[in-house]
């Protein structure tokens, strides 16, 4: 990790929304570190996203106040006493997507536990229709649990060209979900989106915070969308080449280090940082299969630096991240969520 770019990263794009009036509220799945969650907070951000309670619970051992787990928890009598824990130390929030779950959650939540409404802005994948959100609000409150406000995820952004349409599209769905609310009485006080790829297209009006994530680091599916510049790639692996022909080499560093990710748009399973040209054709767990131009293979031996396609999966399969910068003494810094997927 290069900690120069990282920092310059989270300014860029901390300092971008801020300017058009959007709070960050970073997603903190990408990177499960709270060394770099406390660069994010430091640079403006007003609290953070987790995928899971054991994310959460990481997070809120390390210092962080204000967390909110955005995804349709199914609260059962563990998890009813976890959150409960949390609201100790931080600021909670949940996700709920149908009226079932908020009626599931009647008798169970701690009263200072908060619930945003998820809306499908498109994506679909979970998020109630726009138009039912103020049904799905009332049945928060009839549940006994406190509305805060509204969130979608636009996943569809990770497609080429399709960020501005696809945030356009989110603040609509968005809108009609905040006027369903108010018909029944409920004012969302939070309207939150937003991706790393549609970040750059979201305006004020409607949301009122955004919730990027690989921003952090971007991957080569950023490089590939054109949603930032080689220079911007804060994450690599270090692989060294083993095997070496014409128009092609084998790096040490495989799918159990890259993860096998690879999107329908993707030019290969990543990059190398260094060769913009070269592809990863082939992935083993242990094998990448890179071609590059016939004349520019690197040496056996060669240490280079690979992109993976989906940093988030990369940073999932490994216990430390070594940090580097300018003006940075190397450290080792503690991937301390990894695993916490209950």
């Amino acid at each position: 990790m290069d900690r120069t770019i990282v920092e310059a990263n989270i300014a860029r794009v901390h300092g971008r929304l801020d300017a058009v009036g959007l709070s960050v509220r970073p997603h903190v799945k990408t990177h499960k570190s709270p060394d770099i969650a406390a660069l994010q907070l430091g640079a403006g951000a007003v609290g953070i996203t987790v995928a899971t309670i054991g994310e959460a619970e990481v997070f809120a051992g390390a210092g962080c106040t204000d967390i909110f787990i955005a995804y349709p928890v199914w609260v059962d009598a563990d998890r009813a006493r976890r959150l409960a824990l949390l609201t100790e130390t931080a600021r909670v929030a949940v996700g709920v997507e149908s009226v079932e779950g908020a009626e599931h959650l009647a008798g169970k939540l701690d009263p200072r536990i908060e619930v945003m409404v998820e809306v499908d802005s498109g994506h679909h994948r979970t998020g109630c229709d726009p138009q039912h959100a103020g049904e799905l609000a009332a049945a928060v409150v009839g549940a006994g649990a406190g509305f805060r406000g509204l969130f979608s995820f636009p996943g569809h952004s990770y497609a080429p060209g399709a960020a501005a349409d696809v945030a356009v599209a989110e603040a609509k769905a968005l809108r009609v979900a905040a006027h369903a609310c108010r018909a029944v009485g409920l004012v969302p006080s939070v309207i939150s989106g937003g991706s790393t790829p549609s970040v750059a297209e979201m305006a004020p009006g409607v949301l009122t915070e955004a919730r990027p994530g690989v921003y952090v680091f971007n991957d080569a599916q950023q490089w590939e969308l054109n949603r930032c510049t080689r220079e911007d790639i804060a994450l690599t692996a270090y692989g060294r080449v083993v095997s070496r022909r014409p128009g092609r080499v084998v790096v040490d560093a495989g799918s159990k280090i890259l993860g096998g990710e690879r999107a329908a748009y993707a030019s290969g399973y990543g990059r190398l940082l260094d060769h913009p040209e070269a592809r990863i054709v082939q992935l083993s767990e242990h094998h990448a299969v890179v071609e590059v131009p016939h004349g520019q293979e690197p040496a056996l031996g060669a240490v280079l630096r690979v992109v993976p396609n989906h940093v988030c999966i990369a940073v999932n399969l490994v216990d430390t991240l070594t940090v580097v910068g300018e003006e940075v003494k190397v450290q080792i810094w503690p991937v301390t969520a990894r695993g916490a997927n209950s």
